[in-house]
Order: structure tokens, then C-alpha cells, then sequence
């Protein structure tokens, strides 16, 4: 599939502007702006900043909640040919400012009466939409004439930081435009496929979940909650027609067990539901996914910050328990390509394990601000005798005898215990086959004398469970020498901002526990973010 000549995301909602100016582009909180109304206020944006030399190759903060406001300032801002930088104000302030710290040349931020502090030391000026509202009813209502490329910046992201710190990656409107655009071919989507976001604003899932349905011509549906609210959640699915829902794993998990424990069916009357970001615990949607009134397409889908977030795909539907030991994560999106390499960044034979790289469209500009080892992992081989430019993911994984994409883990994540190499997800995804376990998390911490053992975090679909029965049944599947020194009951697993699991919050259950805080056999809920649910 070719891309158009000039691959702009803005362009095509501006296309819709033109062709259906008074549909709903997006409601929030009672209130709605059609695509006319929500055009002229970010047109007005967009040449204040360029008024104030803030507009090509600008980096532009946002640190808002959900709002019509936020969707204004990142519009805005690409029309200005700026990029916006997501500041979460989910985040707690002393992760803000180490983020801040971390963009270069930040030209300003916007943010709110209530945000505005957790941004104010952020080393740039910060501005209020609605305090500006008289000032930018000045500006003219017309889109300004910026020449914007496929190469220029659109967003920049920071990663999610499980695997070190968080880096500020960036990407094109080339990429975005091309994983929007396949969203559109390959899936039909249009301007029937209205959405709702439930993810955090800082995830890199979050940016094409924001302006997919603009690009398709739909309605955007944002949650009044800075938190993920899954009552509120099922009752805007049940409320609205909304057809398509982008969210992390664990947050789909989520969604679901409140549906099966209150009945109903709008999640499972969805088009589709599209979702990743980390191993997939298929135990905890196996019920769902069966039910005979679920008619949503689960696209289980695999991807990076670094590269616009989405590589492969997979309809959950194919999926064959005694066939896939792991659920794929599926082919390519159009103009993307991946590679299962080894050592030497030559490519392995189908059914071998190496390190997956991704080349194509969605490869993104790099970190921004880093010049050492990070921006090393976008590269350039030879294939077949043609340059190609990819990003090393640092995961392991391999395609299958169909063709498909199969995730293993972290190159990086194995850890040494007792000796022996163990990777933490292969414990997990034992713990998850076990009746009665609803769901299982397995971090790797050293002990008192330094040595790395094995905790597993299990949160039981009955009463709790005994460690010696877990160690007992846990002996069918897995050698003695990959078995948790410790079994912990919760009541959740943890989250992070980002809606994936928080290894460190439980890393961190762990010391507290070491140090004599262990007070109970059953932990109640654990340290939380001020996202978790």
C-alpha cells in the first residue's frame, strides 16, 4: 500500500472539516464540538504559536486531562508544524519533573488551572487555553499556511521506563499517518467507528487511540477521569455507540471481569477491541472471548513507542490453545516489515528465536536528547544487498510455521537463579495454566545476601492459595530449579501509569517484606500509582 505524496495526519481531519463540518468530532464530560467548531479553535492555536516562533519544528507540551482543550492543543499544534509532548498529569509531580528535565528545546506548555503546578518548574512557560480564550479570538479562524512533511516530528513520547529510564522518543507524520491509515484499510474503520479512550494520556497506545477517529472521520469519546474508571467505562460503551476501544492488556482485563461480574454486553458487542503492550495472560480472557454474544473482533497486537506503537497484528479469533503454546501477536501492518535477527543482525530461520527488529514506515525519528548507546538501536543492514533502516526492539521472539509473529520476552529479562538462566514470564505463564490462580506476576529480586530469587504474585479466583500446593502443582510443568522462593496472595496485581503490570511496585512489596513489614498472610492492595485503577 503506497502512501500519498504529502502523508500529513492533520490533513485528513482536515479533509473531513471540509466534507462533514457538522459532525461530532468529540464529547467529553456532557459537551461537544463539531469538526467545524473544534477546526477554527485549533486553527487559532496553531498561529498564535506561530506568532510567538513556536511553530516548525516546535516541541510543545500538554499536560492536561482529557478534555476538548486537549484534543485543541495537539491539533494546534501539528497545524503549526510543531510536535506535542504528552506530560500525563496522572504521573506523579517528581516523575514530571524528571521527564521535563529530559526534552530538549521545550517551547512551551499548555496545561490548566489544576495542572499548571505539577509543570511550572518545568523550565518553560506555561499557558492556559481558556485564560487565552479572548486573546486567541484574534487570531484568524483559517488553518495557517505551514508546508508540513511526511518527515517533519508530530509527537514525542516518553517511554514506559520498565526496562531503565524513561527515553523521550519521537515520531513522524509518515508513521502515524501510515499506522492510522492501516487502521482505516485494513479494519474498515470510518465515520462509524466512534471511540473511547481509556488509557493513560502518557502511553504511546494513547496518541493513535486520540486521533484515530478524527483521521477516520468518527467521534471521539473522552472520560471526565483522570483516573481509568471501568464503571464509567462500560456505562459510556453502554450510553454511546461506540465501536472501537484501544487499551493495554491488563486493561482490557479489567474491562472484561467487570462485565462478566455485572452482566451486560457492550464490550462484547464492540467492533473491535485492540490491545497490547505486554505478555498476554490468555487465561483471563478465554471466557470472554467465547461467549456466544461476543461478536468484537480482539486484535492482539504487538509494537514499540519508538516505532508508532503498533507493528503486528493478530485476531484472537485463530487462536488454537494446543496449537500456540503463546498467543502470536501476528503479520505486519501495511509498509512495515519484521525481522527476527541474531548476534550479528543477520536474519534467523523461521522457528528460530532472535532478537526482533522492525523496519518500514513506522520507524521513528529516535530519542531525543540522547546521543550514546539508546540511539544505537535504530540502525541500518544489509538485506538481500538494500540498506534497510530498523529499530532493534530488544525482544525475543520468532515467526511461526504460519507466518506469524511469536513474542518471548525480553532479551535482556533473563535473569541467573541458582545458577541457572530463568526468564520470569515462562514462571508466569505456568502460574497462569493453574486452576484457581485468576492472575500471576513473577519479578526477580536479590535477597539478603544478595542472590536472586524468584517471588510469584498470585491473585486467586477462589480463597487463598498455599505455597506448598502451588510449589506441588507448579513441579508438573517446570523444573525444580525455576520455582518461586515466595508465593504472595493479592487482591490485584498492580498497574502501572501506563496500564501495564507495575513490576516495581511489587519489587518493593518484596523489600518491604524483607525488612519485617509483613504483617499478614494476604497483603491487602499494593502500593498504587495515581493512575491504578
Amino acid at each position: 500500500m503506497a502512501l500519498p505524496p504529502s502523508p500529513v495526519v492533520h490533513r485528513r481531519f482536515e479533509e473531513h472539516v471540509r466534507a462533514t463540518p457538522d459532525a461530532v468530532a468529540v464529547v467529553w464530560s456532557g459537551r461537544q464540538v463539531t469538526y467545524a467548531e473544534l477546526d477554527v479553535r485549533a486553527n487559532r492555536f496553531a498561529h498564535l504559536l506561530i506568532a510567538r516562533g513556536q511553530g516548525r519544528g516546535a516541541k510543545v507540551g500538554v499536560c492536561l486531562d482529557y478534555s476538548i482543550d486537549m484534543v485543541v492543543a495537539i491539533l494546534g499544534t501539528l497545524k503549526a508544524g510543531a510536535a506535542y509532548v504528552p506530560l500525563d498529569p496522572a504521573y506523579p509531580e517528581t516523575r514530571l519533573r524528571l521527564l521535563l528535565a529530559q526534552v530538549p528545546g521545550l517551547a512551551l506548555i499548555v496545561a490548566s488551572p489544576t495542572t499548571a503546578s505539577m509543570v511550572e518548574d518545568g523550565g518553560a512557560e506555561v499557558i492556559d487555553l481558556e485564560q487565552l480564550a479572548d486573546h486567541l479570538a484574534t487570531f484568524p479562524a483559517t488553518a495557517p499556511d505551514v508546508h508540513v512533511t511526511g518527515d517533519d516530528l508530530c509527537y514525542a513520547v516518553f517511554t514506559s521506563g520498565s526496562t531503565g529510564t524513561p527515553k523521550l522518543t519521537a515520531v513522524r507524520h509518515e508513521g502515524w499517518f501510515n499506522l492510522m491509515n492501516w487502521l482505516r484499510l485494513e479494519y474498515g474503520m470510518h465515520s462509524g467507528s466512534h471511540h473511547l479512550v481509556v488509557s493513560a494520556f502518557g502511553f504511546d497506545l494513547s496518541q493513535r487511540a486520540l486521533m484515530t477517529p478524527l483521521f477516520c472521520g468518527a467521534t471521539q469519546h473522552l472520560m471526565a477521569s483522570r483516573n481509568f474508571d471501568a464503571m464509567l467505562a462500560h456505562r459510556m460503551l453502554t450510553r454511546y455507540d461506540i465501536r472501537v476501544v484501544h487499551c493495554a492488556s491488563s486493561t482490557l482485563y479489567l474491562l472484561v471481569d467487570w462485565e462478566s461480574a455485572r452482566g451486560g454486553d457492550a464490550l462484547a458487542r464492540l467492533d473491535y477491541i485492540l490491545f497490547g503492550g505486554e505478555a498476554l495472560k490468555m487465561e483471563r480472557l478465554v471466557h470472554f472471548a467465547r461467549r456466544q454474544d461476543t461478536t468484537c473482533t480482539l486484535l492482539h497486537q504487538y509494537g514499540v513507542a519508538e516505532c508508532t506503537d503498533v507493528a503486528t497484528s493478530y485476531d484472537l479469533a485463530r487462536y488454537r490453545p494446543r496449537e500456540h503454546d503463546v498467543v502470536p501477536v501476528g503479520r505486519p501492518a501495511h509498509n512495515t516489515a519484521v525481522h527476527v535477527l541474531d548476534a550479528e543482525l543477520r536474519e534467523v530461520e523461521a522457528g528460530h528465536y532472535g532478537e526482533i527488529c522492525v523496519s518500514g514506515a513506522g520507524v521513528g525519528a529516535g530519542y531525543l536528547g540522547a546521543d550514546g548507546p539508546e540511539n544505537a538501536k535504530f540502525t541500518t543492514i544489509d538485506l538481500d544487498g538494500t540498506p534497510v533502516r530498523l529499530y532493534r526492539t530488544g525482544d525475543r521472539g520468532r515467526i511461526d510455521a504460519d507466518g506469524q509473529l511469536v513474542v518471548a520476552g525480553r532479551m535482556d529479562a533473563q535473569v541467573k537463579v541458582r545458577g541457572m538462566r530463568i526468564d520470569p514470564t515462562d514462571v508466569e505463564r505456568a502460574l497462569g495454566r493453574l486452576a484457581g490462580i485468576r492472575e500471576a506476576a513473577v519479578v526477580a529480586v536479590p535477597d539478603d545476601r544478595g542472590e536472586v530469587e524468584l517471588n510469584a504474585f498470585v491473585v486467586p479466583s477462589g480463597k487463598d492459595l498455599a505455597e506448598d500446593d502451588l510449589r506441588t502443582r507448579l513441579l508438573w510443568s517446570l523444573p525444580r530449579t525455576m520455582l518461586p522462593s515466595r508465593f504472595t496472595n493479592l487482591l490485584r496485581i498492580p498497574l502501572s501509569p501506563h496500564g501495564k503490570v507495575d513490576r516495581a511496585a511489587l519489587a518493593d512489596i518484596c523489600r518491604t517484606r524483607r525488612s519485617g513489614g509483613e504483617s499478614a498472610a494476604r497483603p491487602g492492595p499494593p502500593p498504587t500509582t495515581t493512575n491504578q485503577p
